[in-house]
């Protein structure tokens, strides 16, 4: 059977056009892993490959949730777990594309099986972050799970919730709970590429896409978000640029004062994703060339191997 394919590397560093050019090439498919990719509300903010790239190679698990929704990586790990068999069925490479380091990790190494969230116990715990904050529900996970709060900032407060809730809902802990997992994809099935350009390079290029956004049209998608009137703690609130806009259209900042606070974010994030690589994926051949035909010439000669 065909390995499916991986390919991690932070934001604007062109994953998507690499993975699209790799599934003509290959007959591949392509499927999402990058946790804001998933939203459809916000198909310029987040960068989803355009209409036109989609009729190039089928994709998969890009737009199709709704930004009111808390979707998971176990939830996503079911999905890409189902779709990776049934592209495989037909004979076709999976190519596995995305940012979001915590995808990669359980489709390589697995997760726990965690139970969903209690929506009344969501709603008590979300009521005593609006009075006591965030710090003070992670003092409290601290004296109650202190591996899993070692792990988390105090201000990082949907992980902290989350964490409060295993604890509520199960009796155990999360780390606890993820001692005992098995990968879902088995180290011969799986090979896996880690982008890592020139850094100011994909600094640049971070702040030329985020200008390109706007021209294209993100303020609207964020203007037509805002109007929702959503929970302020959803993941979707966080995608990159996103709160910056918002508060522009609240009149806080001007647009070009929002503009540099989300590139800021962005690269803010970028940098994240490079310590993810570094930490998390040792192992991964790093792909340093910007160049997409020297990126393919690589993949393409690793796989023949």
């Amino acid at each position: 059977m065909t390995r499916t394919l991986l390919i991690m590397g932070p934001t604007a560093s062109g994953k998507s056009a690499l993975a699209l050019s790799l599934a003509e090439q290959l007959g591949g498919e392509i499927v999402n892993a990058d946790s804001m990719q998933v939203y459809r509300d916000f198909r310029v903010l987040t960068a989803r490959p355009t209409p036109e790239q989609e009729t190039r190679a089928r994709h998969y698990l890009y737009g199709h949730v709704h930004g009111g929704e808390r979707y998971s990586v176990g939830r996503w790990l079911d999905e890409a777990l189902r779709i990776i068999a049934s592209i495989h069925a037909r004979g076709r490479t999976p190519i596995v594309v995305g940012g979001t380091g915590l995808y990669f990790k359980a489709l390589t190494q697995g997760l726990a099986e965690i139970p969903a969230p209690d929506p009344n116990l969501r709603t008590e715990l979300q009521e005593r972050l609006l009075q006591e904050g965030s710090p003070a529900l992670h003092a409290e996970l601290a004296r109650r799970d202190p591996d899993t709060a070692q792990r988390l900032q105090p201000n990082d407060a949907p992980r902290v919730l989350r964490a409060l809730e295993v604890l509520e809902t199960t009796g155990e802990s999360i780390s606890a709970l993820q001692a005992n997992t098995r990968p879902p994809l088995g180290a011969d099935q799986w090979v896996g590429f880690a982008l890592t350009p020139d850094r100011e390079g994909l600094y640049r290029a971070i702040g030329a896409r985020f200008d390109a956004m706007l021209a294209q049209g993100a303020l609207n998608e964020v203007r037509a978000f805002a109007a929702l009137q959503l929970d302020p703690l959803l993941p979707a609130m966080k995608a990159h640029g996103a709160p910056a806009l918002m508060a522009h259209l609240r009149g806080e900042l001007t647009l070009e004062e929002a503009a540099a606070l989300g590139q800021r974010d962005t690269r803010r994030y970028a940098k994240r994703q490079f310590t993810w690589i570094a930490g998390q994926m040792p192992a991964w051949p790093r792909l340093q060339a910007s160049d997409l035909n020297q990126r393919i010439e690589a993949i393409t000669e690793s796989l023949a191997k």
